[in-house]
């Protein structure tokens, strides 16, 4: 399928077009806790330990202590080899259990290994598979081998949701992104998966012009297939108010139907105790501090 060319100037425009609407009163509200309800909590260092990802955990079940009101968050994400801890630290709740693979965050491991990386994550629990392109591959034209590799993991996954990172930052420009998008999609994702822009470990990560160029090729897609496939900013989200600005996007571009952790996640954990600190205040009036909640 031939991607349609991507004016960078006019998306870039309509992007920020969105930063511009004026959200206030319960409406803000209803938008912070469905901004919640669409985190990923997400760890992925090197020293990470079984007792980090528990903590993680209990924050994705009950974000604010002092506030049992508010929604869980929509997944813990860790690597494979701490997806077993995060099973059992979330038995009994809602959030779901995220894992990357597939040679995170280079994917410039063979095949096989990605594949297996995959397979293993699963039958440790996760719910969810976030793999990542091979970039190289892509941007040297080998864009069959990289819709064979996309194709391939999904096949591995079963019934996990896939979320496909297309690493934007290397991407480089809007056309190549849309180019991306596509492909990932006509590689065999179905209704539940998702696109996602950023592994978090490479600058720039998330912007809002980058994910509305995702969110016209879902939409593209949707009109011609009926099928409907989820977007996933991740890096770079820090702040409430931003996190609102991507959900007026949303909403602009695909309607309610996406307004769902089923169809929109945020990758930024940083982001969760800024949302955290707004809703408190619009409950109290009064600012809390960061300090006030515990780590995500």
């Amino acid at each position: 399928m031939l991607s349609p060319t991507v004016d960078r100037v006019m998306a870039d425009q309509r992007a920020a077009s969105f930063t511009k609407r004026s959200i206030k009163g319960s409406a803000k509200g209803v938008g912070l806790r469905l901004a919640l309800s669409m985190l990923d909590l997400t760890t992925l260092e090197g020293k990470d330990s079984p007792e980090k990802v528990r903590s993680l955990c209990r924050k994705a079940v009950r974000p604010d202590a002092g506030d049992p009101t508010l929604p869980s968050v929509a997944a813990v994400c860790v690597y494979p080899a701490l997806v077993a801890t995060a099973r059992e630290a979330l038995r009994g709740s809602t959030v779901r259990v995220a894992s990357v693979a597939t040679g995170f965050p280079s994917g410039q491991y063979p095949l096989e290994v990605r594949l297996e990386d995959t397979r293993r994550a699963i039958e440790a629990g996760a719910d969810e598979i976030d793999m990542v392109i091979s970039r190289g591959l892509f941007l040297a034209g080998e864009r069959g081998r990289v819709f064979d590799e996309v194709a391939s993991t999904k096949e591995a996954c079963g019934s996990a949701v896939l979320k496909v990172i297309l690493e934007t930052g290397e991407l480089e420009t809007y056309d190549l992104v849309r180019q991306a998008s596509d492909l990932a999609i006509a590689a065999g994702l179905t209704e539940g998966d998702f696109i996602k822009t950023s592994t978090g470990k490479v600058a720039p990560a998330a912007t809002m012009g980058v994910t509305l160029v995702m969110l016209e090729a879902v939409r593209d897609h949707c009109l011609r297939t009926g099928v409907r496939i989820g977007v996933k900013p991740a890096g770079g989200i820090r702040g409430a108010k931003q996190a609102l600005h991507y959900l007026v996007m949303v909403k602009e571009t695909l309607g309610n139907e996406w307004l769902a952790p089923a169809r929109f996640r945020f990758g930024a954990s940083t982001l969760t105790n800024d949302i955290l600190m707004q809703l408190g205040r619009l409950r109290s009036g009064v600012y809390m501090a960061g300090y006030d909640f515990a780590e995500a």
